[in-house]
């Protein structure tokens, strides 16, 4: 991989990190109120769930292969 292509990556691995961080701090506030919005809690939480999963993938991509 170019060293351009790790450097992108890195960017959206960072923004994804970030989204993921904000949306765990939502989540935690709307569950505090009162009613809770149990549809919207949950939208939020598999997007968070997606973005886990992509921020895994993304790492994954920039380890090096090694070669055992």
């Amino acid at each position: 991989m170019m060293a351009e292509e790790q450097e992108d990556l890195q960017k959206a691995l960072e923004e994804l990190k970030t989204e993921h961080r904000d949306l765990d701090i939502v989540i935690q506030q709307l569950s505090e109120t009162v009613p809770v919005d149990f549809l919207r809690l949950n939208r939020l939480k598999k997007r968070k769930l997606f973005l886990k999963d992509s921020i895994s993938k993304m790492e994954s991509m920039l380890l090096p292969d090694i070669i055992a």
